[in-house]
């Protein structure tokens, strides 16, 4: 399994916005200045994570981005889920049906993998990421 740029800046766009939380709406150049990724990449991004329900928007001279639930109501999983789909290590662990799931010893290990991946991006919540972004750059990083 490999995340992608998209599922990785979806991720640190959502932690931008909860570390940058005011209660203000958030412009996608403000997002992309302190990131250092090109704003048509994040609007792209942020309109897949608007149509999610991950974000609010508000147009106009005050508008731009916003969370719009707490972040710890948020899984890094859910959110990597959305920009990637499926995360499973082998197409024989996520949709497709393999032929030789009886007979094959390798599944297991496919299984166990995306059970041990899951356990680590599904207990991670958007908030906890903030804690570790606060301890690991205590300055004021917003712009």
């Amino acid at each position: 399994m490999k995340i992608s740029t998209k599922g990785r800046y979806a991720l640190r766009l959502m932690l931008d916005l909860a570390v940058n939380c005011t209660g203000d709406y958030i412009t996608i150049k403000n997002i992309a200045k302190r990131q250092e990724i090109s704003e048509k990449y994040l609007e792209q991004i942020i309109t897949q994570l608007n149509k999610a329900g991950f974000v609010k928007s508000a147009r106009g001279a005050q508008g731009g981005y916003m969370l719009a639930k707490p972040p710890e109501e948020y899984t890094v999983g859910e959110i990597l889920r959305t920009m990637e789909g499926n995360l499973a290590p082998a197409p024989c662990v996520g949709d497709m049906q393999c032929l030789r799931a009886n007979e094959c010893v390798t599944l297991e290990i496919w299984q166990q993998l995306q059970t041990a991946i899951n356990s680590v991006i599904d207990n991670i919540t958007l908030a906890d990421l903030v804690t570790r972004q606060k301890e690991k750059t205590p300055l004021d990083y917003s712009i």
